[in-house]
């Protein structure tokens, strides 16, 4: 299914099928049941960076669990640090009570703060009795650097971004390529931003969904690899080079039906960095390479009047996690596969040109590998 932004294909529309398990009815993270995903898109300006005034190149991505109140009804989570050159707010509460509350949203780094200021002010006009009965929302946010097409400077991302950004959030296809969270971003220096996959376990397995969302800004070109192809190798004279201070960061967000436990979702979490590998990363010094993983069938009430918290038994089957394990892997391989092949070329500040990835070369250097597309 093609889905989202503009006319261009997704991998899978092209005849690149990564991995052996199949995807979900949209290949996306929504595949999961509940879970939607909203963006807000900031495009203006264009010509020389004016710090504080633009041009504008940025946006931010919302990840919505599950359709009922975020903060009272808050699902298991963890957050694994690949390279902690980044920024996930309130880690340390996640990793202390193993659950996660609110949506999760997804910028640039400097608008973080800004961002997570209005998912409490959104948290807040959904309840009188935060801050006054009962403790506040902790936001979940994670960012990757566009200052490279986008005036960072300006922080702009704003409120209504951010509400904007919940409030579209929607099951089914996601839009996928340059738009929100992702707008601004590169990947393997190509235009990238925001991917997502699916993979669906067998019966036999438990017929769980895992879902993947990649926010991608990270990569060289040479090592670029489409399902074990070296495509980067032969597109490097493609154009013209660009020179970024970072190695650039990535934040994936795994979701899952599966009923497993904090602990088990790290393990999750850690087969995000074998999927990234797949794609030709090693990770960089200066990157900020996160996991965001949640299950969507272990929701904890904020109050609870039982002695005894009543959840779902984890999964324990060693079979069914491995299925799990390589779920993750394909859907994250796919999600940044994705997240390329959807940008399309941008040109943000001091007249900068990120291209899009050249599908009709890419596909020419897959079948002189001897890639199997018909």
């Amino acid at each position: 299914m093609n889905n989202g932004f503009g006319n261009r294909p997704r991998a899978r529309d092209l005849g690149i099928v990564i991995g052996v398990l199949p995807p979900g009815a949209y290949n996306a993270i929504t595949d999961v049941p509940g879970v939607r995903v909203g963006h807000s898109t900031i495009i203006q300006g264009n010509g020389a960076l004016m710090p504080s005034q633009g041009p504008i190149r940025t946006g931010v991505t919302a990840i919505i669990p599950h359709p009922g109140d975020l903060f009272l009804e808050k699902i298991t989570g963890a957050v694994v640090r690949i390279n902690g050159f980044g920024e996930v707010t309130n880690t340390q509460q996640i990793d202390e009570m193993g659950v996660m509350e609110g949506p999760i949203m997804l910028t640039n780094t400097m608008n973080v703060p800004r961002v997570a200021d209005a998912v409490i002010d959104w948290a807040f006009e959904h309840s009188n009795d935060m801050s006054v009965t009962t403790w506040g929302i902790s936001p979940i946010v994670a960012e990757t650097s566009d200052s490279y097409l986008n005036d960072a400077r300006g922080r702009h991302v704003r409120r209504e971004h951010v509400f904007e950004a919940i409030a579209s959030a929607r099951d089914g296809i996601v839009t996928e390529g340059a738009v929100g969270g992702g707008t601004g971003m590169i990947c393997y220096d190509f235009k990238g931003g925001i991917g997502t996959a699916s993979r669906v376990l067998p019966p036999d397995a438990g017929g769980f969904v895992v879902g993947a969302l990649a926010q991608t800004n990270f990569g060289s070109r040479a090592k670029l690899r489409i399902d074990g192809v070296p495509v980067g190798r032969a597109l490097t004279d493609y154009d013209e080079r660009i020179q970024r201070e970072s190695q650039g960061s990535v934040i994936v967000v795994i979701a899952t039906d599966a009923p497993m436990s904090s602990r088990q979702l790290k393990r999750l979490g850690m087969r995000v960095t074998f999927g990234l590998a797949r794609t030709g990363t090693q990770g960089g010094n200066t990157s900020g390479d996160f996991a965001i993983c949640f299950s969507t069938t272990r929701n904890r009430p904020h109050h609870s009047t039982m002695p005894t918290l009543q959840l779902p038994q984890v999964v324990e089957d060693s079979a069914v996690i491995n299925k799990l394990f390589e779920a993750v892997v394909e859907a994250t391989e796919e999600a940044v596969l994705n997240s390329l092949f959807k940008a399309e070329t941008m040109r943000g500040r001091d007249n900068r040109i990120i291209h899009a990835l050249p599908i009709q070369e890419t596909m020419e250097i897959m079948k002189r590998h001897g890639y199997p597309i018909k």
